[in-house]
């Protein structure tokens, strides 16, 4: 079920016990309540609404729109592929872009 989610570009879906049963919860998008509920960060889920809005970021966009660190949008955007909300595109490390996954 979460490989087919992923393969047509859902969200993994959420699994619940609830009353001795099992819920599976389905979504359409990732909402703002997905990505606090997977536990990042204020840049973080403006970020994914700028990758919305423009359809990519590269490390470089973060860190000026945030007034970060090259460190800490490293950091940020890596935990945003682990957690399986963006991948990375492109080759090397100039044309390295991040989208949603």
């Amino acid at each position: 079920m979460i490989d087919m989610c992923l393969e047509w570009g859902l969200p993994e879906p959420v699994f619940e016990e609830l009353s001795g049963g099992l819920v599976v919860t389905l979504r359409k998008e990732i909402t703002e309540q997905f990505l606090r509920e997977k536990g990042l960060n204020e840049r973080q889920i403006k970020a994914v609404s700028y990758i919305r809005e423009k359809g990519s970021i590269t490390n470089r966009e973060y860190q000026q729109m945030f007034d970060v660190s090259k460190r800490t949008a490293s950091t940020d955007l890596a935990n945003l592929v682990k957690t399986g909300v963006l991948q990375k595109t492109g080759k090397g490390r100039r044309d390295l872009k991040y989208i949603l996954a």
